[in-house]
């Protein structure tokens, strides 16, 4: 973080002038021998320029004014940098808040996803089921095979792990948030819940399911927006 500090000059104090008569009646009487041997007649702000011939008093003690100055700027960097912490107070927590309301959202379409994924078992199993008795008919060992085969559909499109660790993330999101910081420990967070979505998508056989995990990975898409404005 940079801090710029600009201190001026109070409009008051630009009255507070006194001229060294004496140092510029000696600049004027050298300028008019100079004037005599051909040079330009001086002009009464280059005679007033002149080092020494404008005096203010506050500038007789350069310490304490120094010391005043900086005294001014400590002050006023405190006030500013007191004003940032309780600015970026008021922003930390109407972002935990909204962060908060999205996690909220994840769990509600992991809890819709739970119910989805049920029904997608029976209904990958039915589905093979039907599929091979239209294909093999009563041919023997059929009906073995097909409660086999029907099973181990059932357990490649099962999404209960998914559903677990995205549960366990949501608890570890809510814990990261009530210990700060955690930007980059929430940023991590987001991949792994994006993971288990995606995971949880490519095992979807029913429609009911992929949309499902489609909002769910729109909402940690947000949620992980929100999260990059997270220190």
């Amino acid at each position: 973080m940079t801090v710029g500090v600009q201190a001026r000059r109070e409009a008051d104090a630009a009255g507070e002038i006194a001229i060294d008569q004496a140092l510029l009646d000696r600049y004027l009487a050298l300028s008019l021998e100079l004037v005599e041997r051909g040079a330009e007649r001086p002009r009464a702000d280059g005679l007033l320029g002149l080092r020494g011939v404008l005096d203010r008093p506050e500038e007789d003690a350069d310490e304490d004014r120094k010391a005043r100055v900086e005294a001014a700027m400590a002050v006023s960097i405190d006030e500013a940098l007191k004003a940032l912490v309780a600015a970026r107070k008021v922003e930390g927590g109407q972002l935990a808040t909204l962060i908060a309301d999205f996690l909220d959202q994840i769990r509600a379409n992991v809890d819709l996803a739970e119910i989805e994924a049920a029904a997608q078992t029976e209904a990958v199993r039915e589905r093979f089921t039907r599929r091979m008795a239209d294909l093999a008919g009563d041919a023997p060992g059929v009906e073995d095979k097909v409660v086999v085969e029907a099973a181990a559909l059932a357990a490649r499109a099962d999404v209960r792990e998914e559903l677990d660790r995205l549960r366990a993330h949501l608890e570890s999101g809510h814990q990261l948030l009530a210990q700060p910081p955690a930007g980059r420990k929430l940023d991590f967070l987001m991949q792994e819940f994006m993971r288990e979505a995606n995971t949880l998508c490519s095992k979807s056989a029913t429609v009911e399911l992929t949309r499902v995990g489609l909002a769910l990975k729109a909402t940690i898409d947000q949620l992980r927006e929100q999260v990059q404005n997270v220190e």
